[in-house]
Protein backbone atom coordinates (compact mmCIF):
# COMPACT_ATOMS: atom_id res chain seq x y z
CA UNK A 1 0.00 0.00 0.00
CA UNK A 2 1.34 3.41 -0.89
CA UNK A 3 2.20 5.72 1.98
CA UNK A 4 1.98 9.51 2.15
CA UNK A 5 5.78 9.67 2.27
CA UNK A 6 5.78 8.57 -1.38
CA UNK A 7 4.04 11.78 -2.47
CA UNK A 8 6.51 14.42 -3.71
CA UNK A 9 4.43 17.00 -1.84
CA UNK A 10 1.51 16.09 0.38
CA UNK A 11 -1.26 18.09 2.00
CA UNK A 12 -1.66 16.63 5.48
CA UNK A 13 -4.15 17.36 8.22
CA UNK A 14 -2.52 16.57 11.57
CA UNK A 15 -4.52 16.40 14.79
CA UNK A 16 -3.05 16.62 18.30
CA UNK A 17 -4.81 16.86 21.61
CA UNK A 18 -4.91 15.95 25.30
CA UNK A 19 -1.56 14.71 26.59
CA UNK A 20 0.03 15.36 23.18
CA UNK A 21 -0.28 19.11 23.87
CA UNK A 22 -0.57 18.81 27.64
CA UNK A 23 2.15 21.28 28.65
CA UNK A 24 4.54 23.85 27.11
CA UNK A 25 7.20 21.23 26.38
CA UNK A 26 4.71 19.08 24.50
CA UNK A 27 3.41 22.08 22.52
CA UNK A 28 6.96 22.90 21.47
CA UNK A 29 7.59 19.24 20.52
CA UNK A 30 4.50 19.23 18.30
CA UNK A 31 5.52 22.54 16.71
CA UNK A 32 8.96 21.07 15.98
CA UNK A 33 7.36 18.03 14.35
CA UNK A 34 5.12 20.22 12.20
CA UNK A 35 8.10 22.35 11.17
CA UNK A 36 10.03 19.24 10.09
CA UNK A 37 7.03 18.02 8.09
CA UNK A 38 6.82 21.37 6.29
CA UNK A 39 10.55 21.42 5.60
CA UNK A 40 10.15 18.07 3.82
CA UNK A 41 7.99 19.90 1.27
CA UNK A 42 4.56 19.08 2.69
CA UNK A 43 1.71 21.44 3.51
CA UNK A 44 0.17 21.01 6.95
CA UNK A 45 -3.14 21.98 8.50
CA UNK A 46 -3.02 21.50 12.26
CA UNK A 47 -6.03 20.66 14.43
CA UNK A 48 -5.67 20.87 18.21
CA UNK A 49 -7.93 19.97 21.08
CA UNK A 50 -7.67 21.26 24.62
CA UNK A 51 -4.48 20.79 26.65
CA UNK A 52 -4.38 17.76 28.95
CA UNK A 53 -7.46 17.67 31.20
CA UNK A 54 -8.49 21.25 30.38
CA UNK A 55 -12.01 20.25 29.30
CA UNK A 56 -12.56 18.35 32.55
CA UNK A 57 -11.34 21.38 34.51
CA UNK A 58 -13.78 23.65 32.70
CA UNK A 59 -16.65 21.26 33.42
CA UNK A 60 -15.73 21.18 37.11
CA UNK A 61 -15.55 24.97 37.12
CA UNK A 62 -19.07 25.14 35.69
CA UNK A 63 -20.27 22.83 38.49
CA UNK A 64 -18.57 25.03 41.10
CA UNK A 65 -20.17 28.19 39.75
CA UNK A 66 -23.70 27.04 39.06
CA UNK A 67 -26.13 24.14 38.97
CA UNK A 68 -27.68 25.60 35.84
CA UNK A 69 -25.80 24.73 32.66
CA UNK A 70 -27.49 26.21 29.56
CA UNK A 71 -26.22 24.41 26.48
CA UNK A 72 -25.27 27.61 24.69
CA UNK A 73 -23.11 28.83 27.56
CA UNK A 74 -21.56 25.41 28.15
CA UNK A 75 -20.44 25.27 24.52
CA UNK A 76 -18.96 28.74 24.80
CA UNK A 77 -17.08 27.65 27.93
CA UNK A 78 -15.83 24.24 26.76
CA UNK A 79 -14.52 25.47 23.40
CA UNK A 80 -12.32 28.00 25.23
CA UNK A 81 -9.91 25.11 25.86
CA UNK A 82 -9.31 24.61 22.15
CA UNK A 83 -8.92 28.34 21.54
CA UNK A 84 -6.24 28.51 24.23
CA UNK A 85 -4.35 25.55 22.73
CA UNK A 86 -4.44 26.83 19.14
CA UNK A 87 -3.14 30.28 20.10
CA UNK A 88 -0.24 28.80 22.08
CA UNK A 89 0.57 26.42 19.23
CA UNK A 90 0.79 29.32 16.78
CA UNK A 91 3.18 31.12 19.10
CA UNK A 92 5.41 28.02 19.25
CA UNK A 93 5.40 27.74 15.45
CA UNK A 94 6.33 31.43 15.06
CA UNK A 95 9.32 30.83 17.37
CA UNK A 96 10.56 28.26 14.83
CA UNK A 97 10.25 30.75 11.98
CA UNK A 98 7.09 29.11 10.66
CA UNK A 99 4.24 31.60 10.07
CA UNK A 100 0.95 30.29 11.45
CA UNK A 101 -2.60 31.54 11.90
CA UNK A 102 -5.16 30.28 14.43
CA UNK A 103 -8.79 29.72 13.46
CA UNK A 104 -11.84 28.94 15.56
CA UNK A 105 -14.29 26.41 14.18
CA UNK A 106 -16.50 29.15 12.77
CA UNK A 107 -13.53 30.93 11.19
CA UNK A 108 -12.49 27.64 9.63
CA UNK A 109 -15.94 27.29 8.04
CA UNK A 110 -17.65 24.65 10.20
CA UNK A 111 -21.44 25.00 10.05
CA UNK A 112 -23.34 22.75 12.48
CA UNK A 113 -26.84 22.01 13.64
CA UNK A 114 -28.21 23.64 16.79
CA UNK A 115 -27.67 20.69 19.18
CA UNK A 116 -25.50 22.07 21.98
CA UNK A 117 -22.90 19.83 23.71
CA UNK A 118 -23.02 17.34 20.80
CA UNK A 119 -23.49 19.25 17.54
CA UNK A 120 -23.20 17.60 14.15
CA UNK A 121 -21.43 19.07 11.12
CA UNK A 122 -23.70 20.20 8.29
CA UNK A 123 -21.10 21.76 5.99
CA UNK A 124 -17.44 22.78 5.91
CA UNK A 125 -16.28 25.77 3.85
CA UNK A 126 -12.59 26.24 4.74
CA UNK A 127 -11.98 29.32 2.58
CA UNK A 128 -9.78 31.11 5.11
CA UNK A 129 -7.80 27.93 5.73
CA UNK A 130 -7.07 27.66 1.99
CA UNK A 131 -5.97 31.29 1.83
CA UNK A 132 -3.52 30.70 4.69
CA UNK A 133 -2.15 27.57 3.00
CA UNK A 134 -1.70 29.38 -0.30
CA UNK A 135 0.24 32.10 1.54
CA UNK A 136 2.67 29.52 2.91
CA UNK A 137 1.29 29.67 6.44
CA UNK A 138 0.23 26.85 8.79
CA UNK A 139 -3.46 27.06 9.70
CA UNK A 140 -4.07 25.92 13.29
CA UNK A 141 -7.73 25.07 13.82
CA UNK A 142 -9.48 24.66 17.15
CA UNK A 143 -11.03 21.20 17.19
CA UNK A 144 -14.51 20.03 18.16
CA UNK A 145 -16.28 23.33 17.45
CA UNK A 146 -18.27 25.24 14.88
CA UNK A 147 -21.06 27.74 14.48
CA UNK A 148 -24.71 26.73 14.34
CA UNK A 149 -27.37 27.75 11.86
CA UNK A 150 -28.55 30.06 14.69
CA UNK A 151 -25.09 31.71 14.73
CA UNK A 152 -24.11 30.28 18.12
CA UNK A 153 -20.83 28.61 19.06
CA UNK A 154 -21.28 24.83 19.18
CA UNK A 155 -19.26 21.95 20.62
CA UNK A 156 -19.03 18.66 18.70
CA UNK A 157 -18.75 16.52 21.83
CA UNK A 158 -16.00 14.37 23.30
CA UNK A 159 -13.54 13.23 20.64
CA UNK A 160 -14.87 15.90 18.30
CA UNK A 161 -11.39 17.11 17.35
CA UNK A 162 -10.85 13.85 15.46
CA UNK A 163 -14.01 14.58 13.51
CA UNK A 164 -12.87 18.17 12.88
CA UNK A 165 -9.61 16.89 11.41
CA UNK A 166 -11.29 14.30 9.17
CA UNK A 167 -13.88 16.81 7.95
CA UNK A 168 -11.14 19.32 7.10
CA UNK A 169 -9.15 16.64 5.27
CA UNK A 170 -12.20 15.89 3.16
CA UNK A 171 -13.06 19.54 2.47
CA UNK A 172 -9.44 20.33 1.50
CA UNK A 173 -8.96 17.10 -0.47
CA UNK A 174 -5.92 16.30 1.69
CA UNK A 175 -3.74 13.28 0.97
CA UNK A 176 -4.22 11.93 4.49
CA UNK A 177 -5.45 12.78 7.97
CA UNK A 178 -2.97 11.95 10.71
CA UNK A 179 -4.50 11.42 14.15
CA UNK A 180 -1.77 11.63 16.79
CA UNK A 181 -2.55 9.91 20.11
CA UNK A 182 -0.72 8.55 23.14
CA UNK A 183 -0.44 5.07 21.57
CA UNK A 184 1.48 3.93 18.50
CA UNK A 185 -1.53 2.87 16.48
CA UNK A 186 -4.51 0.51 16.53
CA UNK A 187 -3.85 -2.78 18.35
CA UNK A 188 -5.35 -6.25 18.06
CA UNK A 189 -6.68 -5.71 21.59
CA UNK A 190 -6.04 -3.50 24.60
CA UNK A 191 -2.30 -3.87 25.37
CA UNK A 192 -3.02 -3.20 29.04
CA UNK A 193 -5.04 -6.43 29.13
CA UNK A 194 -2.89 -8.47 26.72
CA UNK A 195 0.73 -7.27 26.63
CA UNK A 196 1.32 -9.45 23.54
CA UNK A 197 -1.21 -7.43 21.51
CA UNK A 198 0.15 -6.37 18.11
CA UNK A 199 -0.03 -3.00 16.42
CA UNK A 200 -1.75 -3.39 13.07
CA UNK A 201 -0.06 -1.87 10.02
CA UNK A 202 -3.35 -1.53 8.20
CA UNK A 203 -7.07 -1.93 8.87
CA UNK A 204 -10.21 -1.20 6.87
CA UNK A 205 -12.74 1.52 7.69
CA UNK A 206 -15.41 -1.09 8.39
CA UNK A 207 -13.23 -3.00 10.83
CA UNK A 208 -12.15 0.11 12.72
CA UNK A 209 -15.74 1.35 12.87
CA UNK A 210 -16.82 -1.91 14.48
CA UNK A 211 -13.88 -1.70 16.89
CA UNK A 212 -14.64 1.86 17.99
CA UNK A 213 -18.31 0.92 18.43
CA UNK A 214 -17.39 -1.97 20.74
CA UNK A 215 -14.77 -0.51 23.03
CA UNK A 216 -11.68 0.66 21.10
CA UNK A 217 -11.27 4.18 22.57
CA UNK A 218 -9.36 5.91 19.77
CA UNK A 219 -10.01 7.38 17.32
CA UNK A 220 -13.50 8.72 17.96
CA UNK A 221 -16.20 6.64 16.28
CA UNK A 222 -17.79 9.67 14.58
CA UNK A 223 -14.50 10.50 12.90
CA UNK A 224 -14.22 6.97 11.51
CA UNK A 225 -17.79 7.17 10.21
CA UNK A 226 -16.99 10.46 8.48
CA UNK A 227 -13.75 9.07 7.03
CA UNK A 228 -15.50 5.97 5.68
CA UNK A 229 -18.33 7.98 4.15
CA UNK A 230 -15.96 10.39 2.37
CA UNK A 231 -12.98 8.11 1.73
CA UNK A 232 -10.48 10.03 3.89
CA UNK A 233 -7.32 8.00 4.50
CA UNK A 234 -6.41 7.93 8.19
CA UNK A 235 -3.06 7.40 9.87
CA UNK A 236 -3.39 6.67 13.61
CA UNK A 237 0.03 7.17 15.22
CA UNK A 238 1.89 8.25 18.35
CA UNK A 239 2.67 11.85 19.23
CA UNK A 240 5.46 10.64 21.51
CA UNK A 241 7.51 8.29 19.31
CA UNK A 242 6.60 9.68 15.85
CA UNK A 243 6.90 6.14 14.46
CA UNK A 244 4.72 4.78 11.66
CA UNK A 245 1.29 3.86 12.99
CA UNK A 246 -1.81 2.18 11.59
CA UNK A 247 -3.22 3.13 8.21
CA UNK A 248 -6.99 3.07 7.78
CA UNK A 249 -8.33 2.87 4.24
CA UNK A 250 -10.82 1.16 1.97
CA UNK A 251 -10.80 -2.61 2.04
CA UNK A 252 -8.69 -4.01 -0.80
CA UNK A 253 -10.87 -6.60 -2.59
CA UNK A 254 -7.94 -8.54 -4.04
CA UNK A 255 -6.26 -8.98 -0.64
CA UNK A 256 -7.10 -11.98 1.54
CA UNK A 257 -8.31 -10.67 4.89
CA UNK A 258 -7.46 -12.06 8.29
CA UNK A 259 -10.44 -13.94 9.66
CA UNK A 260 -10.22 -11.99 12.93
CA UNK A 261 -8.33 -8.71 13.16
CA UNK A 262 -9.07 -7.66 16.73
CA UNK A 263 -10.75 -8.41 20.05
CA UNK A 264 -12.41 -5.51 21.87
CA UNK A 265 -14.23 -5.09 25.16
CA UNK A 266 -16.44 -2.40 26.62
CA UNK A 267 -17.52 -1.95 30.24
CA UNK A 268 -19.41 1.32 29.74
CA UNK A 269 -22.88 -0.21 29.39
CA UNK A 270 -25.48 -1.80 31.65
CA UNK A 271 -28.10 -4.43 30.86
CA UNK A 272 -31.81 -3.88 31.41
CA UNK A 273 -34.60 -6.44 31.23
CA UNK A 274 -38.33 -5.76 31.01
CA UNK A 275 -40.05 -8.95 32.15
CA UNK A 276 -43.49 -10.31 31.32
CA UNK A 277 -44.05 -8.09 28.31
CA UNK A 278 -47.32 -8.92 26.46
CA UNK A 279 -46.39 -10.50 23.12
CA UNK A 280 -48.48 -8.17 20.98
CA UNK A 281 -47.71 -6.15 17.83
CA UNK A 282 -46.46 -2.66 18.59
CA UNK A 283 -45.35 -3.22 22.19
CA UNK A 284 -41.61 -3.35 21.42
CA UNK A 285 -41.97 -0.32 19.16
CA UNK A 286 -43.60 1.61 21.98
CA UNK A 287 -40.88 0.62 24.49
CA UNK A 288 -38.01 1.74 22.31
CA UNK A 289 -39.79 4.87 21.07
CA UNK A 290 -40.24 6.00 24.69
CA UNK A 291 -36.54 5.39 25.37
CA UNK A 292 -35.50 7.20 22.18
CA UNK A 293 -37.69 10.20 22.98
CA UNK A 294 -35.97 10.35 26.38
CA UNK A 295 -32.62 10.63 24.60
CA UNK A 296 -31.44 7.17 25.68
CA UNK A 297 -29.20 5.32 23.26
CA UNK A 298 -30.11 1.61 23.23
CA UNK A 299 -27.51 -0.79 21.88
CA UNK A 300 -27.84 -4.60 21.93
CA UNK A 301 -31.42 -5.94 22.03
CA UNK A 302 -32.59 -9.52 22.69
CA UNK A 303 -36.22 -10.64 22.90
CA UNK A 304 -36.94 -14.11 24.27
CA UNK A 305 -39.32 -16.56 22.65
CA UNK A 306 -42.88 -15.94 23.76
CA UNK A 307 -44.28 -18.26 26.45
CA UNK A 308 -47.97 -18.16 27.30
CA UNK A 309 -48.38 -14.83 25.56
CA UNK A 310 -45.58 -12.96 27.33
CA UNK A 311 -41.89 -12.42 26.68
CA UNK A 312 -38.82 -10.73 28.18
CA UNK A 313 -36.93 -7.95 26.39
CA UNK A 314 -33.29 -7.29 27.32
CA UNK A 315 -31.12 -4.46 26.02
CA UNK A 316 -28.03 -2.46 26.92
CA UNK A 317 -27.72 1.26 27.64
CA UNK A 318 -24.79 3.48 28.65
CA UNK A 319 -24.15 3.64 32.41
CA UNK A 320 -24.79 7.39 32.33
CA UNK A 321 -28.31 6.76 31.00
CA UNK A 322 -29.22 3.87 33.31
CA UNK A 323 -31.18 5.86 35.92
CA UNK A 324 -33.25 7.66 33.29
CA UNK A 325 -33.78 4.42 31.37
CA UNK A 326 -34.98 2.63 34.52
CA UNK A 327 -37.36 5.48 35.31
CA UNK A 328 -38.73 5.55 31.76
CA UNK A 329 -39.10 1.78 31.51
CA UNK A 330 -40.58 1.54 35.00
CA UNK A 331 -43.36 3.99 34.17
CA UNK A 332 -44.01 2.28 30.85
CA UNK A 333 -44.09 -1.23 32.34
CA UNK A 334 -47.31 -0.51 34.21
CA UNK A 335 -48.94 0.95 31.11
CA UNK A 336 -48.15 -2.01 28.85
CA UNK A 337 -48.84 -4.68 31.46
CA UNK A 338 -45.25 -5.89 31.98
CA UNK A 339 -44.41 -7.55 35.29
CA UNK A 340 -41.17 -5.77 36.14
CA UNK A 341 -37.93 -4.04 35.18
CA UNK A 342 -34.45 -5.08 36.34
CA UNK A 343 -30.92 -3.89 35.62
CA UNK A 344 -27.36 -5.17 35.89
CA UNK A 345 -24.53 -2.62 35.71
CA UNK A 346 -21.76 -5.21 36.17
CA UNK A 347 -21.64 -6.46 32.60
CA UNK A 348 -19.20 -6.11 29.71
CA UNK A 349 -19.38 -6.61 25.99
CA UNK A 350 -16.61 -8.68 24.38
CA UNK A 351 -16.35 -8.67 20.57
CA UNK A 352 -14.30 -10.23 17.81
CA UNK A 353 -13.94 -8.16 14.62
CA UNK A 354 -12.60 -9.13 11.20
CA UNK A 355 -13.38 -8.53 7.53
CA UNK A 356 -12.43 -12.13 6.75
CA UNK A 357 -15.40 -13.28 8.81
CA UNK A 358 -17.63 -12.74 5.77
CA UNK A 359 -16.10 -15.69 3.92
CA UNK A 360 -15.08 -17.92 6.82
CA UNK A 361 -17.86 -19.77 8.65
CA UNK A 362 -17.44 -20.95 12.20
CA UNK A 363 -16.18 -17.77 13.88
CA UNK A 364 -19.18 -17.57 16.22
CA UNK A 365 -18.85 -21.25 17.13
CA UNK A 366 -15.14 -20.82 17.90
CA UNK A 367 -15.88 -17.77 20.03
CA UNK A 368 -18.59 -19.56 22.02
CA UNK A 369 -16.39 -22.62 22.50
CA UNK A 370 -13.51 -20.47 23.71
CA UNK A 371 -15.69 -18.71 26.27
CA UNK A 372 -17.15 -22.03 27.42
CA UNK A 373 -13.68 -23.54 27.86
CA UNK A 374 -12.67 -20.74 30.24
CA UNK A 375 -15.99 -20.84 32.11
CA UNK A 376 -17.37 -17.51 30.89
CA UNK A 377 -21.16 -17.45 30.67
CA UNK A 378 -22.78 -15.64 27.73
CA UNK A 379 -25.78 -13.46 28.59
CA UNK A 380 -26.54 -11.82 25.22
CA UNK A 381 -25.29 -12.18 21.64
CA UNK A 382 -25.34 -9.81 18.67
CA UNK A 383 -23.67 -10.01 15.27
CA UNK A 384 -22.91 -8.04 12.11
CA UNK A 385 -21.24 -9.14 8.88
CA UNK A 386 -17.79 -8.65 10.40
CA UNK A 387 -18.40 -8.77 14.18
CA UNK A 388 -19.67 -11.11 16.88
CA UNK A 389 -20.36 -9.63 20.33
CA UNK A 390 -21.25 -11.32 23.62
CA UNK A 391 -22.35 -9.76 26.89
CA UNK A 392 -20.59 -11.40 29.83
CA UNK A 393 -20.07 -10.64 33.50
CA UNK A 394 -17.77 -7.65 33.95
CA UNK A 395 -15.43 -9.54 36.28
CA UNK A 396 -14.74 -12.12 33.54
CA UNK A 397 -14.29 -9.70 30.63
CA UNK A 398 -10.48 -9.63 30.72
CA UNK A 399 -10.32 -13.43 30.97
CA UNK A 400 -12.53 -13.61 27.88
CA UNK A 401 -10.38 -11.12 25.96
CA UNK A 402 -7.16 -12.98 26.75
CA UNK A 403 -8.61 -16.35 25.73
CA UNK A 404 -10.13 -15.07 22.49
CA UNK A 405 -6.98 -13.16 21.53
CA UNK A 406 -4.91 -16.32 22.04
CA UNK A 407 -7.33 -18.72 20.35
CA UNK A 408 -7.69 -16.60 17.23
CA UNK A 409 -3.89 -16.37 16.88
CA UNK A 410 -3.55 -12.62 17.35
CA UNK A 411 -0.74 -12.56 19.91
CA UNK A 412 2.60 -11.10 18.87
CA UNK A 413 6.01 -12.59 19.45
Amino acid sequence: MSQVALYPVALLVQKFGGTAVGDPDRIRAVADHVARTVKQGNKVVLVVSAMGKETDSLLRLADDVSSTHPGREMDMLITAGERKAMALMCMALHDLGLPADSFTGSQAGFLTDTEHRNARILNVRPDRVRVALDAGRVPVVGGSQGVSTDNDVTFLGRGGSDTTAVALAHALDADACELYTDVTGVFTTDPRVVPAAKRMDRISFDELLEMTATGCPKPAMRSVEYARTHGVRLHVRSAFTWQEGTWVDEEEPDMEQAIISAVTHDTSEAKMTISGVPDQPGIAARVFRELADAGINVDMIVQNVSTEGVTDISFTVPHDDLDRAMSTAGSLANEIGATGVASDAAIARVSVVGAGMRTNPGVAATMFETLADCGVNIQMISTSAIRVSCVVSEDRAEDAVKALHENFGLSGN
